[in-house]
């Protein structure tokens, strides 16, 4: 019997045998050990994206408090790290417009950048084809527009590439004439005669809204690094600040934390621990963000990254660990974990088998409560996985640990819709045993009719294995409905060990908080 540790706990509980309890905690750190040299096996990289993921999946973040997060993150260690860089790759991409706000103010700085390079230029000052046949891009609209305005002050800058040029009269009644311009000539000489036109509305204009951050992003986030850091600009960083405020706390962490090595990763978590209300440590908690926000606000300050990655892979990750550990087609560890979740089932258990854990009794601080109940729910959700082959295994389940039942009639074959109702009296019935009367009879009177109207041996040979099959595909594919969620989900045999283990750590890890 796989017993789930739901009944209340009570006083009669904590005088529990204290060497049970005490073998317990000893299994269960032999347990850590033992996933800890299976998920370094393969190096600490997957399980630190599962820790991000984590992260990027908390809520409860104010739009002022990711600001602070982050942007302490990228002015104390961005160098470091490269977090600027690729927070600015982001801006770029998601914001353009408030990096080219700051390029408006030091446009000539673009003089620099034009220079000497030809393809910068046919980039930005070109024309693009469309239906209406040739038009003016961005840069070259602001040249001509420039240009006319300012004719007297530079129209001789101007290069054809016919034999003679375009008198602005002639462009004022035929702008399309702009584009017989000589780009690549007519840009080097307003880079060398014309200074006006680098800081003047027109080519301001077409730079603001950050599209010219796509001709060269290396160039650019090297700029921006130098105006954060070395000259220290005050609109770069209020700019940053409202990127940060305004964009989705999930997609910055999974664009930006993936870029920290540990140490900074780890003084993340504590910038947001710092940070979260401590009014999310809620009394009751049934989903794994809630369970990430509890853990991480009662285990985040020990300085540990290591202790946050067990914590989120056993707790958050059961399916994903699991994987990890099978991929490693290692005997041994295979062999180990297994002996090591058979010493644990195998200890007696009466009541509420981990009430000392819940009461502190065994004089464990709350993190290392924590530690072991989250080890104990992994071994949990192995159990489940392992053992739970059958729906009358899971009912089985369900019926030990009093949680009340109903089938789902979602997975339900269109002529077997009757065989599905049943009268949902909870956890003291069993479904299976009507399921299976039912479509006997069903299988009985659809062959009765098949013998009545076809001679056809074959046919009958034919129907009773479709029919036979029919049974085990709703046997195998079957789903419930139960009391843990208040019936609201209709539960898989494949989505069960997740959603029973993460139930019953949420309601261990209530008992254990509860004041």
């Amino acid at each position: 019997m796989i017993d789930l540790f739901l009944s209340d706990p009570n006083q009669s509980d904590e005088a529990h045998d204290s060497d049970s309890i005490n073998w317990r905690i000893s299994l269960l750190k032999e347990m850590e050990s033992v996933i800890w040299s299976g998920m370094l096996s393969g190096g600490r990289a997957e399980v630190r994206l599962w820790l991000c993921s984590s992260i990027a999946g908390v809520t409860c973040v104010a739009p002022r408090d990711q600001r602070e997060l982050f942007g302490n993150l990228v002015r104390s260690r961005g160098q470091k790290c490269g977090l600027a860089s690729h927070l600015l790759h982001l801006m770029f991409d998601k914001s353009p417009n408030k990096g080219g706000s700051i390029l408006a103010h030091t446009s000539r700085m673009l003089q620099k950048f034009f220079q000497g390079n030809p393809n910068r230029v046919l980039q930005w000052f070109s024309y693009s084809s469309s239906g209406s046949g040739l038009e003016q891009g961005k840069g070259l609209k602001a040249l001509s527009q420039f240009a006319f305005k300012n004719r007297d002050i530079c129209w001789e800058e101007l290069e054809w590439k016919g034999k003679h040029g375009q008198s602005p009269a002639m462009v004022a009644t035929k702008p399309h004439y702009f584009l017989d311009l000589d780009i690549q000539r007519t840009v080097e000489n307003f880079i060398q005669n014309v200074p006006e036109f680098w800081s003047s509305d027109e080519f301001v204009e077409s730079v603001k809204d950050g599209d010219i951050f796509f001709i060269d992003r290396p160039f650019f986030v090297h700029y921006f690094i130098n105006l954060m850091y070395k000259e220290d600009i005050g609109d770069v960083w209020q700019v940053i600040d409202e990127f940060l405020t305004e964009h989705p706390f999930s997609s910055l962490c999974q664009h930006l934390l993936i870029t920290l090595d540990e140490q900074d990763l780890c003084y993340f978590l504590e910038l947001l621990r710092k940070s979260l209300n401590r009014k999310v440590e809620f009394q009751h908690f049934d989903n794994v963000t809630d369970l990430f926000v509890v853990v991480l606000l009662n285990c985040g300050g020990t300085g540990s990254i290591d202790l946050m990655l067990l914590l989120n892979a056993v707790i958050t990750q059961g399916r994903q660990l699991l994987r990890l550990l099978r991929d490693e087609e290692d005997p041994e560890l295979q062999a180990k974990i297994g002996d090591t979740v058979s010493k644990i089932s195998a200890i007696p258990s009466s009541g509420n088998s981990l009430t000392p854990i819940f009461k502190n009794t065994c004089k464990m601080t709350t993190v290392e409560a924590i530690k072991c109940l989250g080890l104990q729910s992994w071994v949990l959700y192995y159990r489940l996985s392992q053992e739970c082959k059958t729906p009358e295994s899971w009912e089985s389940v369900f019926m030990n640990n009093q949680i009340g039942f109903r089938l789902s009639n979602k997975n339900a074959l269109l002529d077997h819709d009757e065989l599905l109702k049943e009268d949902c009296s909870g956890f003291d019935q069993s479904p299976s045993v009507r399921l299976k009367r039912n479509k006997k009879q069903k299988a009985k009177k659809k062959r009765r009719r098949k013998y009545d109207s076809d001679d056809c041996n074959d046919d009958e040979l034919l129907d009773f294995d479709s029919t036979s099959l029919e049974l085990d595909f709703l046997q195998n594919t079957r789903s419930w409905l139960l009391s843990t969620d208040g019936y609201t989900s209709a539960w898989s045999s494949a989505d069960l060990p997740e959603h029973l283990h993460r139930h019953c750590l949420c309601r261990w890890m209530t008992w254990l908080l509860e004041k």
